[in-house]
């Protein structure tokens, strides 16, 4: 909790005159554990939560300053970490790495994994000039 948090808010304070100098924007990223914690996972919800805390309160500030603050709490994205998982998890539970990988989504409730470059795609207009228009 101690980097996550901390470092979140430590680094986006320390930037904030610049921020607010150039009218800039921070992206806090949180995880989904925030909003559906489960027992195993409390500390890991608990600290994605805070995150999301920490973000509206600069986003707060932001308001005064001119600072533009969000926060992305993206679902189930397939990155080298979560394939990981499922090369431990799914031969524990009798099943390929593609069945577990295939299953997960329909257990879950969505209908496919998230892509790294979709949530890049996301970040990069959140910070872009594109996001002040319109």
């Amino acid at each position: 909790m101690a980097i996550k948090l901390n470092g979140a808010r430590r680094l986006t304070m320390r930037a904030w005159d610049a921020l607010k100098a150039s009218q800039g924007s921070v992206v806090l990223i949180s995880g989904s554990a925030a909003l559906d914690p489960k027992p195993g996972f409390a500390a890991v919800a608990t600290t994605n939560a805070a995150i999301i805390a920490l973000a509206k309160a600069f986003a707060e500030q932001g308001i005064k300053d001119g600072v533009q603050v969000n926060s992305v709490v993206p679902g189930a994205v397939m990155t080298g970490r979560r394939r990981s998982f499922f090369e431990k998890w799914a031969p524990a539970h009798n099943l390929t790495v593609e069945e577990a990988v295939r299953k997960f989504p329909e257990e879950a409730g969505i209908n496919r994994f998230g892509k790294p470059e979709e949530i890049a795609d996301l970040l990069g207009y959140l910070v872009s000039p594109l996001r002040r228009s319109g």
